[in-house]
């Protein structure tokens, strides 16, 4: 190894200011997931095109692709891959009011307090697992050690209906500002997750819960960017190409030089890319299928 792939190959965090972009699933009939995105959920179409739709807020943000694989099964239960996607609304209200719109569908509704944000959980018709959630202040969040304190409370569901109702302003389409807050990840080990996402990319890790089966890392000092668990997947095969799930999501980096340093530890690492301009895709372990981006960005 030179003298360069060694200092890329020391533990450095990833630029501040990354966050995660667009998120890519497929499904099994386009137009049934349209009314249930479009619909229920209230994403706008921002583009389309012979068998996918580009989904987005009311900036016309895009936040998720969808593209159909006729016929694709559910992910496979005990496989690697897509654990759930999670969506971050601008304000609690705004997240009653999503909850009002899921509710009168007859969605089945999870949900959990995690002392940094409130979420809900829900399915799409093929199964994607998706989290709809307000984050709160920061200045509340306590930290021990680097780490973050998080847990799964009961929402106060009444209270965040009423919040919706009361607070929210009227919309017909998911507020501007709504982004994709991070994404969960089912995967065959944690401590390769580790290697991978925090030593090689340099995400922060912001809770290990290894003794559960479970990593939570992020960038920026945000609670989580990537969630990763063995929950059903230790050891597991990737979810086939053919079934619906997870087909790529990107990581957004605001700077070249950001990527230039991420580029550098994946060849120390002797991990397998073939880069373009301004854009570096590479497969995690499992073959979760990522695209390192380059785009100014608003930190969290």
């Amino acid at each position: 190894m030179s003298t360069e792939q060694q200092a890329a190959s020391t533990t450095a965090s990833i630029h501040p200011g990354t966050n995660i972009g667009l998120v890519t699933l497929r499904v099994a009939n386009l137009e049934r997931s349209r009314r249930f995105y479009e619909g229920i959920l209230a994403f706008q179409p921002i583009e389309q095109g012979p068998g996918k739709v580009v989904l987005g807020d009311q900036d016309k943000q895009p936040l998720l692709e969808l593209i159909e694989v006729p016929g694709a099964a559910p992910q496979p239960r005990r496989a690697t891959g897509l654990y759930h996607v999670a969506i971050l609304f601008p304000t609690r209200a705004d997240l009653g009011r999503e909850l009002v719109r899921v509710a009168r569908a007859g969605v089945q509704v999870g949900q959990g307090d995690h002392l940094v944000s409130e979420a809900l959980y829900i399915s799409d018709p093929d199964d994607n697992g998706l989290e709809l959630y307000r984050d709160r202040p920061r200045s509340e969040w306590h930290w021990t050690n680097d780490m973050v304190e998080m847990a799964t409370d009961p929402v106060d569901i009444r209270g965040l209906i009423a919040e919706g109702e009361r607070d929210a302003e009227p919309w017909e389409v998911i507020p501007a500002g709504t982004r994709v807050g991070h994404i969960h990840l089912q995967v065959g080990d944690i401590t390769e997750a580790k290697q991978f996402y925090h030593t090689i990319l340099g995400f922060d890790v912001t809770a290990d819960l290894s003794e559960h089966g479970a990593l939570f890392v992020s960038a920026g000092g945000y609670h989580h960017h990537i969630g990763l668990n063995t929950w059903h997947s230790r050891g597991a095969k990737p979810t086939p190409e053919n079934a619906a799930g997870l087909q790529t999501y990107i990581i957004v980096i605001p700077s070249r030089e950001g990527l230039q340093e991420v580029k550098g530890r994946l060849i120390a690492h002797q991990v397998p890319f073939v880069e373009q301009e301004d854009l570096i895709p590479v497969n995690d372990p499992w073959s979760n299928q990522i695209l390192l981006s380059v785009q100014p960005t608003s930190n969290n």
